[in-house]
């Protein structure tokens, strides 16, 4: 199914649905003039400029061709006990269509997440498929991880403020995220957006919601503070979940 506003390209050896507006672009990063071919992971990575950020394998930060949408580009890979098995390989149609949906919904809902443009599938027809996901560049950006492990006084303390907020939104829509780590929440000073949202479904109870999502968040906030020497104490946690808990009771319910 490929929501209104999006095209499915079929390319031969890949398949896509992408954006209107971003479509050519999408097509040229996929097969050059010259009629070679590449995933856009490889478009991405061989860009003079590309800006390299790291996560479970290396993302790229490019300006798409034709249009110029600076977009930021992530090749699909497994964490967990079947990540030496599976690598980068999916059950089709992998776990990208499901991103965009849970992307559009929260655009919906207001929850800030980065806009999700295009995914592509390789190869199209397979019963195991990879695939690559292309979402718009939040400029000035950095993870909750490099904030807590690098920078002190306001930035941090705004860190706390928005990610707060964003627990508080993501609980009052039900949305409950099976991977909430301190790289998969993307801030500026003003917003705090969360990533990987195929990992998240709609339609919870908020209250459980926000204990699952404060509870999985603190884990990975103990584990960067214990194995990475992010500066983050229990008791900044605790006053996070405090916060966030506070957020939500503020909150009008709609």
């Amino acid at each position: 199914m490929v929501p209104p506003g999006f095209e499915r390209l079929l390319l031969g050896h890949a398949v896509a649905v992408a954006r209107s507006d971003v479509a050519d672009g999408i097509r040229r990063s996929l097969v050059s003039a010259d009629g070679s071919r590449s995933t856009l992971h490889e478009f991405a990575a061989r860009q003079p400029g590309a800006r390299t950020l790291q996560g479970r394998g290396a993302a790229f930060a490019v300006a798409l061709p034709q249009s110029g949408v600076r977009v930021v580009v992530r090749h699909n890979r497994r964490g967990g006990l079947l990540a030496p098995i599976t690598g980068d390989r999916f059950l089709s149609p992998t776990r990208a269509p499901h991103e965009l949906e849970m992307s559009l919904a929260l655009a919906k809902l207001g929850i800030p997440t980065p806009e999700m443009l295009a995914y592509v599938l390789y190869p199209p027809g397979g019963v195991l498929q990879r695939s690559d996901v292309c979402s718009r560049e939040i400029a000035n950006s950095r993870d909750l991880a490099y904030i807590l492990t690098h920078e002190h006084g306001a930035e941090r303390a705004a860190a706390f403020v928005t990610t707060a907020a964003l627990l508080a939104a993501l609980a009052r829509a039900g949305a409950r995220h099976a991977d909430l780590n301190a790289k998969n929440i993307l801030l500026t000073y003003e917003t705090a957006y969360v990533l990987d949202v195929d990992r998240l479904s709609l339609d919870g109870d908020p209250s459980a919601v926000m204990n699952a999502n404060l509870a999985r968040l603190a884990r990975s906030l103990r584990k960067w503070r214990d194995r990475f020497g992010a500066r983050i104490s229990d008791k900044d946690i605790a006053d996070l979940e405090r916060d966030a808990r506070h957020a939500l009771e503020r909150a009008p319910a709609h």
